[in-house]
């Protein structure tokens, strides 16, 4: 019998967290290996491998500065190279746009105009790459951008991701240290709405997030914060209390999340990623501020089912012809079609279909 096997790349923080051991457990009734892939060991003798499903981001970031990360990354690429059949969750090309919050909100910017009738909507912001203070204020002119900022970081994942600011003033943006984006604060009653995608399926869930603040400059002190910690769903955070009792807004309408979720599926070709959406509490209109790369699913009771689908449906195209394997071939063979780099994305992703949301209020 063929046995068919899913590596795992991820931190042991991460698989610990995400409970991937009881996943594993799920796999092996249905008949699937999952292994833990160990990336300071050779991967030719852990594999072979019909699909990976990774979180390198951090890895990227680290690659960037770290011979040792350069290293293990080169021959994680050099693996996949050598086996383009091996499907690859996510690709890191598509990966590397969401490391750089300066591309993700260009990307939501296009969907943004491409959305049909005023759906959805990112903050306005400005891209800083300068410390001169002139020049930051000269591009939030340009930029039509109203007090108070949130200040974020250009580099979307690590540890550094989550320190953001919240800026009220011209005296404040000396606290926005480039490279950065600075994005209109919007008032939204303290609710956030995270959807997790997972191949065909979506599921939203809210979360608690900053609360309203006078819209205009002001004389406050810049706030510094973790928007972790800010938006855990346990947060008691002072940030998030409301100063006086407020309907939630909501969640966003399952038609424009249906259509944002098949719109950033085609764009970026991935499979396992979260959006982060705010409602305007003065316009109701959906606002994108962020987009996650293979997120926790927090809140998800449907995650390990929603998963364990999205892979038994890769699993039933066959291997093309002459990549079969068997159990007694060289670990080096090939086998089912990739999301990797050396194949293009576009002729194996499909815009999902039969969205399924499950919403925790």
């Amino acid at each position: 019998m063929l046995t068919r096997t899913v590596g795992f790349c991820l931190s042991a923080k991460k698989w610990r967290k995400m409970n991937l051991s009881a996943f594993a457990e799920l796999c092996r009734n249905h008949g699937i290996d999952v292994v833990q892939i160990d990336l300071s060991r050779p991967l030719p003798a852990q594999g072979p491998f019909d699909i990976i499903i990774h979180k390198l981001s951090d890895l990227m970031v680290e690659a960037q500065y770290n011979s040792q990360s350069q290293q293990l990354l080169a021959s994680f690429q050099e693996y996949t190279a050598a086996h383009p059949y091996t499907v690859l969750l996510d690709p890191l090309p598509a990966m590397r746009k969401l490391l750089d919050r300066f591309v993700s909100y260009r990307i939501v910017g296009r969907l943004q105009t491409a959305i049909p009738g005023d759906q959805v909507c990112c903050p306005p912001y400005v891209e800083i790459n300068t410390s001169d203070l002139e020049e930051i204020q000269e591009a939030i002119s340009r930029h039509n951008l109203s007090f108070p900022f949130i200040c974020k970081t250009q580099v979307a994942h690590g540890s550094s991701s989550h320190e953001m600011a919240l800026i009220f003033n011209e005296e404040g943006l000396k606290d926005a240290h480039a490279p950065c984006i600075l994005q209109s604060f919007i008032n939204h009653n303290a609710r956030l709405y995270k959807v997790f995608v997972v191949g065909s399926s979506h599921f939203t869930v809210d979360r608690p997030s900053l609360k309203n603040f006078p819209l205009g400059p002001s004389d406050s002190k810049t706030i510094f914060f973790n928007s972790h910690d800010v938006s855990k769903p346990e947060s008691s955070s002072h940030l998030t209390e409301l100063d006086k009792e407020m309907d939630w807004p909501g969640p966003p309408s399952e038609d424009v999340i249906s259509t944002l979720v098949t719109d950033l599926q085609a764009e970026l070709g991935m499979s396992l990623f979260g959006v982060d959406i705010i409602i305007n509490n003065e316009t109701g209109r959906p606002t994108v501020i962020d987009i996650n790369i293979f997120p926790g699913y927090e809140g998800v009771p449907e995650f390990f089912s929603a998963l364990l689908h999205h892979i038994q449906s890769i699993l039933k195209d066959p291997p093309p012809q002459g990549a079969e394997r068997e159990e007694t071939q060289d670990l080096d063979h090939t086998h089912a079609p990739t999301h990797g780099p050396c194949c293009p994305v576009s002729s194996h992703v499909k815009p999902p279909s039969n969205i399924s949301v499950t919403s925790t209020l």
